[in-house]
């Protein structure tokens, strides 16, 4: 009975976290399309969100790309199919670890950071002075966080695509003896165009998934100091979780036909 009673206990509070998550998200996406817009506010976090992810996203696609190359080399090289590595590096770029890499990257990054933040705010009683001086907390804090996060991480994904390709080209030309002009023909005969866009929806949708879960997380934490630490980890792990579980679910959506 006491193992019931804990499996009980634990679907209760995971539907009601659930719940909980679905409402705060259905107001922010209502906020989102109502007035007053803070455009301070959301420029500040497009300057945030993107042009400082810029580093951490370029070096980790650049390093991807660099690696995918050697790593196809390494294995198609026993089947004497060398020939592949840049249909490969384009594809497996722009479909799925482009996206990817900078979404857990992005979620490391903002996730913990409009955790933190929002959940300081929260413990010092900020948020609160928000609505006593009738400051909608959603409009001022979250839904600019949530315009800046969906807008700016297909722009960092498109950076990350063609940086990642680049690694991919400079691996395969300089390191593993590609001829330069074959291996550019054939990444660009076998790219096609949604494999670019498909790449850039799903990176609108894990912009969304970090901005949500950070501010949730940020927004309805409580315990002072240890609870701000536990909303940032929580932002982290569930953001990153969420990415994950989204991108096979968009994955399957977008190439069912193939």
């Amino acid at each position: 009975m006491n193992f019931l009673a804990l499996i009980g206990r634990t679907l209760i509070r995971f539907f009601n976290a659930t719940g909980h998550f679905a409402w705060f998200a259905a107001k922010t996406l209502i906020h989102t399309f109502t007035r007053p817009f803070y455009w301070g506010q959301m420029g500040r976090q497009i300057v945030d969100i993107g042009y400082y992810s810029l580093p951490v996203v370029g070096l980790t696609a650049l390093f991807t790309g660099m690696v995918l190359a050697l790593q196809s080399h390494s294995g198609f090289s026993r089947f004497d199919a060398e020939s592949a590595i840049p249909t490969v590096v384009i594809l497996s770029i722009t479909r799925e670890l482009g996206p990817v890499m900078a979404g857990l990257m992005v979620a490391g990054r903002i996730g913990a950071a409009i955790a933190a933040e929002l959940g300081t705010m929260r413990v010092t009683e900020q948020i609160d002075a928000l609505t006593t001086l009738s400051t909608n907390p959603y409009k001022y804090l979250i839904v600019p966080r949530f315009i800046a996060a969906t807008l700016m991480m297909p722009l960092l994904v498109l950076v990350a695509d063609i940086i990642g390709v680049f690694g991919g080209f400079l691996v395969s030309v300089y390191g593993l003896e590609f001829n330069a002009a074959n291996y550019l023909n054939q990444t660009w005969e076998y790219l096609e165009f949604r494999d670019v866009t498909s790449g850039l929806w799903k990176a609108a949708m894990f912009g969304a998934i970090v901005a949500l879960m950070g501010c949730y997380n940020g927004f309805n934490s409580q315990g002072g100091a240890q609870g701000v630490g536990a909303a940032t980890t929580n932002a982290v792990v569930s953001a990153s979780i969420m990415i994950l579980i989204t991108n096979y679910l968009m994955t399957g959506i977008l190439f069912a036909a193939n």
